[in-house]
């Protein structure tokens, strides 16, 4: 997947896909929802570019590998590589853009994993576990503890969150993320989700926005 043309104001994006950084648990009441305990410090894990997929359009689901849930993100897009625990300033400078996002769970192979105490990525880092909208440019978002992101399934809302909540704000996030492995242009970041997530089946209808900045409708194929 490439990131050409994927600015909704029409200017492109010319480098490529790279990995996908996602931070488990860092919404306390979605720790809550799925009797996790709320983590002391950032729970990372990777995903790799090759799982994901573009929300226009449509995307499919797995089904034949139990339960898919949805987890609403706000996706942050760098542009500049970042290592070495960066400014603050160094990091507004490499944020390309940011978007609403889907990140993918298969829930029962992920119980079950858990369960014996193995790793999880299968249930995270199948074919299309990452739907991604298009980027806004970084520079419209005045305020990133500020920043609404909220999904409607059939038009239910399901999920109506806002970074403020978040365990970990998103340029401390950065920071630390880039504390322990480098940040490269086409590397996203999934900042976490909101309480609210749940099952997606085929047919659905969705609606996954950032409030007052993008807004994308969508359906599972």
């Amino acid at each position: 997947m490439s990131y050409q043309h994927q600015y909704i104001d029409g200017t492109p994006i010319h480098f490529p896909l790279g990995k996908v950084v996602c931070i488990g648990r860092n919404y306390a009441e979605h720790a809550k929802e799925l009797n996790n305990p709320v983590p002391s410090e950032p729970l990372l894990f990777i995903k790799p570019g090759s799982c994901a997929v573009p929300l226009e359009g449509g995307f499919a689901i797995p089904a034949d590998r139990g339960a898919v849930h949805y987890e609403a993100e706000i996706a942050v897009l760098i542009g500049k590589p970042l290592s070495r625990q960066p400014s603050r300033e160094e990091i507004l400078d490499a944020i390309s853009g940011f978007a609403p996002a889907l990140d993918l769970t298969l829930r029962d192979v992920q119980a079950r994993l858990k369960e014996k105490g193995y790793p999880w990525e299968i249930a995270k880092s199948f074919d299309g576990a990452c739907v991604l909208a298009p980027f806004v440019p970084g520079d419209v978002v005045e305020d990133t503890t500020d920043i609404g992101i909220r999904l409607t399934i059939n038009g239910e809302v399901r999920q109506d969150g806002n970074s403020r909540d978040m365990l970990n704000p998103i340029l401390p996030l950065i920071q630390h993320i880039s504390g322990h492995f480098s940040l490269q242009p086409g590397d996203v970041v999934l900042t976490g989700t909101p309480v609210g997530v749940g099952p997606l089946n085929s047919g659905d209808s969705l609606a996954l926005e950032l409030v007052g900045l993008s807004r994308f409708e969508s359906r599972v194929l």
